[in-house]
């Protein structure tokens, strides 16, 4: 059975990278009526920052040769690492248990906000197996970044997820972005109201698609 794990990431409740969200889960559960799904506002239910605990997790999880959560326990099992792995393994389960993961976010300062940062700071194990899962992006900005735009090399957001998940095994990754969501209410920017419209709706459409054909990835073997 297919199994959606999704997440927020933006600082405001009527975010557009929400909306798109909510879209995208609308009409992968019609598509997808046996399917299950996890939520997780990683704002309102934030993820607790690393330490040097969960830092030493990591190391650990290398110098044992870890490939599973079953080891990964071993390794934990002692005072110094068990609060860390205990904050940790949960958001591993959810993610392992996805066979799609959602991530609405908008690009703060040119890149991630920090609440989804922190999420994959404190999931992310050298070990991680996430070959063969498929990944959706819907991300909201405030000004435009396409292709062929002045700062198209100031967009530090899809690169960086890109290489994320590429590090893990992951290649299936799709991106739909709003752009110039700044300019309903900046007075400077109203001039683009009419191609953040455009940005917008063509956003919403690509979302309505992609929800029916996000491909239902088997894991690795």
């Amino acid at each position: 059975m297919a199994h959606l794990l999704h997440l927020d990431a933006s600082a405001r409740s009527d975010s557009f990278s929400r909306e798109l969200g909510a879209v995208f889960v609308k009409r992968w559960k019609a598509a997808h009526p046996e399917a299950s799904y996890t939520y997780r506002d990683l704002v309102a239910e934030p993820v607790a920052p690393i330490d040097e605990a969960r830092v030493r997790l990591a190391t650990q999880s290398s110098v044992n040769g870890v490939r599973d959560l079953a080891a990964m326990d071993e390794v934990a099992a002692v005072p110094e690492l068990a609060d860390a792995w205990a904050a940790t393994r949960p958001l591993i389960e959810q993610l392992l248990a996805a066979d799609v993961l959602l991530i609405g976010t908008p690009m703060y300062n040119f890149s991630v906000p920090g609440s989804l940062k922190t999420w994959m700071d404190r999931v992310t194990l050298p070990w991680l197996p996430l070959a063969g899962k498929s990944a959706v992006v819907l991300s909201a900005r405030g000004g435009a970044y396409g292709p062929g735009t002045p700062r198209e090399p100031m967009d530090f957001q899809e690169p960086y997820l890109r290489a994320y998940f590429s590090a893990l095994g992951l290649e299936d990754v799709e991106f739909v972005h709003t752009e110039l969501t700044h300019a309903p209410v900046m007075p400077f920017l109203a001039q683009f109201r009419d191609a953040h419209e455009e940005s917008r709706t063509a956003a919403l459409d690509a979302v309505e698609a992609l929800a029916t054909r996000v491909p239902v990835a088997t894991p690795a073997t």
